[in-house]
């Protein structure tokens, strides 16, 4: 069995990052990279963009895909132990899970925007942490969708998925996290 979970930590205005890509130190959170990092040790495989990694202590250690058009289909990537470059117009998801030994399990999907988008039809659950006490302005929205009338929220929501409830991962610091299922 399968399930494609997305996550992401977004400011108070729906950015996960500034106008150069770069997640600026106002919405990292220890509280919150403490969950992230724990999902992600569970997780069967990691799906990113060229431009995105989660870091953390145990990385190097997991399975992952990194999307690019840089390669016709699918090749190691010499950057990561256990990766592969994929291009999805030249390999489905099914024959790059396949060639990296993934049969089931959580596949987590930890962006940037047009990988978030990608899988809008597809997730089980988002993970949408949220820092109100930091904007981002000009930044980068998680989602291709998102604009000057819709938030994050707004696109989830318009892709069939429901909130659940709101908890607090660290109330001093104002960073909550909501969790979105089909």
């Amino acid at each position: 069995m399968r399930r494609i979970e997305g996550y992401v930590i977004v400011s108070a205005d729906g950015m996960l990052a500034d106008g150069k890509g770069q997640m600026p130190a106002s919405i990292k959170n220890g509280a919150d990279q403490h969950f992230f990092q724990t999902s992600l040790d569970h997780a069967a495989v990691v799906i990113h963009g060229r431009h995105s990694h989660e870091g953390g202590p145990r990385s190097a250690l997991r399975k992952r895909l990194v999307l690019t058009r840089q390669t016709a289909a699918l090749e190691l990537d010499t950057a990561y132990p256990n990766a592969l470059l994929w291009n999805p117009l030249g390999a489905t998801l099914d024959q790059a899970l396949q060639e990296l030994g993934i049969a089931g399990g959580t596949i987590a999907i930890i962006g940037g925007p047009e990988v978030f988008s990608m899988f809008l039809p597809r997730y089980d659950g988002f993970h949408l942490s949220r820092a109100a006490n930091a904007r981002i302005p000009g930044g980068l929205s998680p989602f291709t969708e998102v604009g000057p009338n819709a938030t994050p929220e707004d696109v989830l929501a318009r892709h069939g998925l429901k909130p659940g409830p709101r908890r607090d991962l660290d109330a001093a610091a104002g960073v909550t996290l909501v969790t979105w299922t089909r």
